[in-house]
C-alpha cells in the first residue's frame, strides 16, 4: 500500500468515527458547552514567582454554560474541566501526568504513542522519524483521529489531564513538517482541511494549557538518557524547532490563537525540583475546573 493510500484510509475512519458520534450525540443546539475550540482569544501575562498565566477570553463572551451553536458535543461535558499537558519531547509531561494521577478527582490521559507505534502490525512513528516526506502524513492523519478519540471520550473525573492535545498536534508537528520542508504542500492543506472542518464541526472544549517550558538542550540530553527506539534519531536541531514553534503559540501568540488560557510551568530542573513547581502550582491547575 502506498502512503497516499495508506491516509486515504485513515481519512475514512475518521469520518466513520465522526459519524458514529454524530449518531449517538444529541443536538448540539440542546448541549451545553463551554468554549469554542477554535475561538480567538487575546490576553496578558500575569507573573507569579517563577510561573506565568497568560489570561485569554474569547471573543464574544462565550463562557461554560454557553451553547456551541451548530457544533457536534461530546455527552456529559458539562462542570468537566479538561487541562492539556503541553511541551517539547522530553519536556517533562509523563512526569507530570503520574504526578497529578495520584489525585483522586483527576481522570489522566497520556498520548496513544503505542497506537502510532503499531497499527496492524506497522509502526508509522517509526517510519516518520525515518523518512518524514514519505510517511509523515500517514503519521499525523492516525494522530489527529487518535487525539479526536481522546477529547471526545467520556470524562470520568471533575478535572480530565492530557497530554498534548489535537491543537498541537496540528499547530506544532504538522506545521513543523511543512515549514521544514519535510512535508508536500498537499499532503499539508489534507490535513489542513480535516483539521479545520473538526474544530468547526465539533466542540473540543479545553479550559487550561499548562507548557512545561522547557530547552532543547535539556530535552535533547533526557532523549539521551531514556534510549526510546524512535527518538535516537532525533537531533538537537528537530527538538529547537519544536520549540520555537511552541514560543511562537503559546508564549508570543504570533501565528495562531490560543484554544485556552497557559500556565507556564519553568520544566528544565531536576525531578525532585519539578515535583515542588507542580506541587506549588496544584491550585492555580485544578481551578480550571472553576472556569
Amino acid at each position: 500500500m502506498s502512503a497516499g493510500s495508506g491516509a486515504v484510509t485513515l481519512l475514512f475512519r475518521c469520518v466513520r468515527l465522526v459519524s458514529a458520534l454524530c449518531a449517538e450525540a444529541p443536538s448540539p443546539l440542546g448541549a451545553a458547552a463551554r468554549h469554542q475550540g477554535t475561538a480567538r482569544h487575546r490576553g496578558t501575562a500575569l507573573r507569579a514567582g517563577s510561573v506565568r498565566l497568560i489570561q485569554s477570553r474569547a471573543r464574544g463572551g462565550m463562557r461554560r454554560g454557553d451553547v456551541s451553536a451548530g457544533k457536534l458535543v461530546r455527552n456529559g461535558v458539562d462542570k468537566k474541566a479538561v487541562i492539556c499537558i503541553e511541551g517539547n519531547i522530553a519536556s517533562g509531561k509523563t512526569t507530570c501526568l503520574e504526578y497529578f494521577s495520584k489525585t483522586s478527582n483527576i481522570e489522566v490521559l497520556t498520548e496513544p504513542v503505542a497506537k502510532w507505534r503499531n497499527v496492524r502490525g506497522h509502526n508509522p512513528l517509526g517510519l516518520m522519524y525515518q523518512d518524514p516526506e514519505r510517511w509523515g502524513i500517514t503519521l499525523q492523519t492516525y494522530v489527529q483521529l487518535t487525539m479526536l478519540d481522546r477529547h471526545l471520550s467520556s470524562i470520568s473525573a471533575p478535572v480530565r489531564m492530557m497530554e498534548r492535545s489535537l491543537f498541537s498536534a496540528k499547530y506544532i508537528f504538522v506545521e513543523n513538517l511543512f515549514r521544514s520542508g519535510k512535508m508536500p504542500e498537499v499532503d499539508y492543506a489534507v490535513l489542513s482541511e480535516w483539521f479545520d472542518w473538526i474544530t468547526t464541526n465539533i466542540s473540543i472544549p479545553v479550559d487550561l494549557i499548562v507548557y512545561l517550558q522547557t530547552s532543547p538542550q535539556t530535552c535533547h540530553d533526557r532523549l539521551k538518557q531514556r534510549c526510546r527506539e524512535e527518538e535516537k534519531v532525533i537531533p538537537l536541531e528537530y527538538l529547537e524547532s519544536i520549540h520555537k514553534l511552541y514560543e511562537d503559540w503559546l508564549i508570543k501568540r504570533t501565528y495562531v490563537s490560543l484554544p485556552a488560557p497557559v500556565l507556564v510551568i519553568p520544566a528544565d530542573h531536576d525531578l525532585q525540583k519539578m515535583l515542588h513547581h507542580y506541587e506549588e502550582n496544584r491550585d492555580k491547575i485544578l481551578a480550571a475546573s472553576y472556569l
